[in-house]
């Protein structure tokens, strides 16, 4: 099981979004074989983002140490 993020650029972190990336990966090839092509893009965008993050060329995100507080969308 993936461990609670702690901390910007942690060990934990690293971890975390190499994880959020390889699912991104599962989950864009389930997507492509259903013929979804705007979630295949969308999910792309994710891929990249979580690989952008891990090379170090973009942070988490500006409000990280606040909690990163997520919008209220039903999953």
């Amino acid at each position: 099981m993936v461990s609670k993020i702690n901390g910007a650029g942690g060990a934990d972190t690293r971890e975390n979004i190499a994880y959020i990336r390889q699912m991104l990966g599962e989950l864009r090839s389930v997507a492509e074989s259903e013929g979804a092509e705007m979630l295949c893009y969308l999910i792309e965008m994710a891929y990249v983002e979580a690989g952008d993050v891990q090379a170090g060329r973009r942070s988490l995100s500006i409000h990280h140490g606040n909690g990163n507080k997520a919008t209220r969308m039903p999953v």
